[in-house]
């Protein structure tokens, strides 16, 4: 059987598996701030970055926090991205010293917009696919295009049937 069910190609990523990698991304980034090492702020995309960005913040010790809202989904139906809400500019300015942090790159076409706002900006995700991978400064774990990512926040624990048998 070739066909695959949407289960079978996806990544499930579990509230403790997107900590440690978001803790990850943190370290990965400790130091390489313009000012001294250190960030002048974080701004996490909504709604995907907002964990990690968090997560981030306090790793890092990141006082400033903000976040910029960019609609790309309807579900899993991906859509042209617009920004519905933007970081305070009078603090994030072009973006230098400001560190950007999403769940995911997929295509980049979300980053794209958000590199338009804070053109210095350093972007970071957790996640991130080959498509995109051009729009991300730093990230933790390539997964393939073809792979579905199942955030912690998509699911819920609920019995699955076994392939054979009733039991």
């Amino acid at each position: 059987m070739t066909d695959r069910l949407p289960h079978e190609k996806g990544f499930h990523v579990s509230w403790d598996q997107l900590h440690r990698d978001a803790r990850a991304l943190a370290w990965r980034l400790q130091g390489h701030g313009p000012d001294e090492g250190g960030w002048r702020a974080v701004v996490a995309i909504t709604r995907g970055g907002m964990a990690p960005a968090m997560i981030v913040a306090r790793e890092l010790d990141i006082r400033m926090v903000d976040t910029i809202s960019v609609k790309s989904y309807n579900h899993q139906t991906q859509s042209e991205p617009r920004v519905i809400k933007s970081p305070d500019m009078t603090v994030i300015g072009d973006g230098t010293g400001v560190l950007v942090v999403d769940d995911l790159v997929d295509t980049g076409r979300t980053l794209e917009v958000v590199r338009a706002h804070m053109p210095q900006a350093h972007v970071a995700t957790v996640y991130a696919k080959p498509m995109g991978r051009a729009q991300v400064d730093t990230f933790i774990t390539e997964v393939s295009q073809d792979t579905w990512i199942f955030f912690p926040w998509d699911m819920a624990l609920q019995y699955v049937k076994p392939y054979r048998g009733d039991e």
